[in-house]
């Protein structure tokens, strides 16, 4: 069997009953600890998904494999509250790493939370439209659940790569229908694109991913009426080509943004 088949197999040992994109929801123990009492319904953003989505993969395809994993992975960050309860890491052994930024351990990318891990940053205040440091996992959530009532989907657009190293890229979307940081909701469509790689060891569990997107695609849409001034105040229109730079980047981000 080889690395293709064996992620296949395994994650068609957990397959859906619950959440066909979430199979491990169906798999939890009684003694699983929940951040709010209890697993996660995804019927709404599973909804958005299934209508935004650009591709749809073949069932059992690497592609969907890839996709459901790392629906997984990020379902068990944002709703659990101990990394020993994950059944998609490696706990020993997990780093997340962030355009180029240094690494996350489990628990620190579990403190963090999803949001705050992804936009993490090393800008000066006055230049962060969104300031990781000063929000919880909770605040984080709560900020980005009144932009996008509807959810924030993720599909995976093509795998270049298969285990142990799987490189991928992906898709982020959702609808700005509620407000953020008190900016007025446009009702438009914010999305943005990134690339990835995921290590998996021999029971497919991830030990390290790489991300690497631009942030400024992000808060394009969430600030389409304001721009952050050099003396920090917000004002007129949002422009990326004149925002600050937030990382060292990828060149094959930094590449697709310059060829826009």
């Amino acid at each position: 069997m080889n690395g293709d088949e064996a992620l296949c197999k395994s994650m068609e040992d957990i397959k859906v009953a619950g959440d066909k994109y979430r199979s491990i929801l169906n798999q939890e123990e009684k003694n699983t600890r929940w951040r709010h009492g209890g697993p996660p319904i995804y019927d709404v953003v599973n909804k958005l998904f299934e209508q935004g989505r650009t591709q749809e993969w073949q069932k059992g395809s690497l592609e969907e494999v890839v996709q459901n994993a790392i629906k997984s992975w990020e379902m068990e960050l944002s709703h659990k509250t101990c990394i020993q309860d994950f059944k998609t890491v490696n706990p020993e052994k997990f780093k997340l790493i962030v355009n180029g930024r240094k690494g996350l351990s489990g628990d620190e990318t579990l403190k963090l939370g999803s949001y705050n891990a992804l936009l993490k940053n090393s800008l000066p205040e006055k230049f962060q439209i969104y300031n990781a440091e000063e929000e919880s996992l909770e605040s984080s959530h709560s900020v980005f659940r009144s932009a996008f009532p509807r959810g924030f989907a993720w599909e995976v657009m093509g795998v270049y790569s298969g285990p142990p190293l799987i490189s991928f890229k992906f898709r982020h979307w959702g609808y700005f229908e509620g407000s953020f940081k008190g900016n007025s909701p446009t009702g438009e469509m914010v999305q943005f694109y990134g690339v990835g790689l995921l290590k998996v060891d021999e029971l497919m569990r991830a030990e390290e991913v790489e991300i690497y997107y631009d942030p400024a695609q992000l808060f394009e849409g969430l600030l389409k009426e304001s721009t952050i001034t050099t003396n920090g105040e917000k004002t007129g229109r949002f422009n990326t080509d004149e925002a600050p730079a937030t990382s060292q980047g990828c060149p094959f981000i930094l590449q697709s943004s310059n060829n826009k």
